[in-house]
């Protein structure tokens, strides 16, 4: 008997650990927000206030969507895809994600990592032999800035301060007018090629030394540019068979095929709160996507997406490198990823940290409202944001594309507020 009650124990806790073990490989429809653990009534507090913000003119449209446990809480379309025409907005419209193109190349470089191919504190200079003995920018002449002085940087690029942004390579740079450092900063209709504008970037000098503090900038296209001489693909083929296709990624895009065109969302401006929505100025921001030589790829910024699949990057980070049935990284490869990268330096203003290609709220956070210390996040200058908290079991993303957008900061807020006050 004493033999028979030990194989049932054993049995009991192999069950519940497989059980523990499981992690959503598809995001499903939860049949209530209830089943998933949020409430119904305080959840219409979402859709009232995005519809008031559409109806207002203060977005031209808005997609969010939550899920619990790999439930879906809440996916809704608000607005119009193209206020000229009317056209409603659907859930599986197409988005510029700018900067949230970091996160998904940072998971394609850190593939590269488990195989081996570099070692994270490893200077950039020894794959990239154009950042050898950077130098940091001493002073500038405003009048004329082609006058500059410069001195040796107290150290190498590493591969890791590319990843935190910590190098000292911004994105304004002082010098950038200046023909031997012009470069494309989030996308390009020109011919240019990912290695020619990586060597102009490490042609520039540092704003510090790397290392020294947070400065955001252009280090993840040197990375997409790493990822092609470590793999030896083209960084947007490596991306889709490595990362993208895996994942059931299936709408995501540096450059649009001519049947998905019509899914783009159109860009506006408000620079100014008491602005109206104007169409934006910019035609290669607008249409750098469907238009053009299509030749650039930036890991730092290029991508279009729809909010479904960059879902599925989130639930991935959840899942510790899981989804769809694939493996892409290992669990403590993504513990890795989400530790402090910074030091005791922050992002802005925010009070909070850095990991490799993502941020980390902090305690202390002026940025992440009710969001669960160490959950997650980033953004995209057009205005789109994803939220993963790993102790709720939980992803939040909102996506428009306005920019600039004097409400940036109230409609990525002020939606994760929503979405919190509705948990259970």
């Amino acid at each position: 008997m004493k033999k028979l009650a030990s194989i049932s124990g054993f049995l009991i806790l192999f069950l519940l650990t497989g059980v523990n073990a499981q992690v959503p490989q598809v995001l499903t429809q939860a049949k209530t927000p209830e089943e998933a653990g949020f409430s119904s009534e305080r959840l219409k507090r979402l859709d009232t206030h995005f519809q008031e913000i559409v109806d207002k003119g203060i977005a031209p449209n808005i997609v969010t969507l939550v899920a619990h446990k790999g439930k879906i809480v809440h996916e809704k379309a608000f607005g119009y895809r193209n206020l000229e025409t009317k056209t409603p907005l659907r859930k599986d419209d197409i988005f510029r994600i700018a900067s949230q193109s970091k996160l998904i190349t940072t998971i394609g470089l850190m593939m590269l990592f488990e195989e081996g191919k570099f070692f994270l504190d490893e200077p950039i200079s020894k794959y990239i032999s154009s950042f050898k003995n950077a130098k940091v920018l001493v002073s500038y002449d405003e009048k004329d800035h082609s006058k500059y002085i410069t001195r040796p940087a107290k150290s190498a690029i590493t591969i890791r301060q590319l990843l935190s942004h910590s190098a000292g390579i911004p994105y304004e740079h002082p010098l950038q007018e200046l023909p031997e450092f012009k470069v494309p900063f989030f996308c390009s209709i020109e011919n240019d090629q990912l290695k020619d504008v990586v060597d102009k970037i490490a042609a520039r000098p540092l704003l510090h030394d790397p290392g020294a503090q947070f400065t955001y900038g252009l280090n993840t296209d040197v990375l997409g540019r790493l990822i092609e001489i470590l793999s030896g693909m083209p960084f947007d083929e490596y991306l889709h068979k490595k990362v993208l296709d895996p994942l059931g990624m299936n709408d995501t895009y540096f450059y649009l095929p001519a049947d998905k065109a019509n899914r783009l969302v159109e860009l506006y401006s408000k620079g100014n709160t008491e602005d109206k929505l104007t169409l934006h100025n910019n035609e290669i921001y607008r249409k750098f996507a469907i238009t053009g030589q299509k030749s650039y790829f930036s890991g730092g910024a290029g991508l279009v997406s729809t909010i479904q699949d960059y879902a599925r990057i989130c639930q991935f980070i959840l899942n510790k490198g899981e989804f769809n049935g694939k493996r892409l990284l290992s669990r403590s490869t993504i513990d890795l990823m989400t530790r402090n990268q910074i030091g005791e330096n922050f992002v802005w203003d925010r009070q909070d940290k850095f990991g490799l290609g993502l941020q980390i709220i902090t305690p202390e956070s002026h940025y992440g409202d009710n969001a669960t210390p160490g959950s997650l996040t980033w953004g995209g200058m057009y205005c789109s944001e994803y939220t993963i908290d790993p102790k709720e079991d939980l992803i939040l993303l909102v996506f428009t594309n306005v920019h600039p957008y004097a409400h940036y900061s109230d409609i990525v807020r002020k939606f994760r507020i929503l979405v919190y006050q509705s948990l259970q």
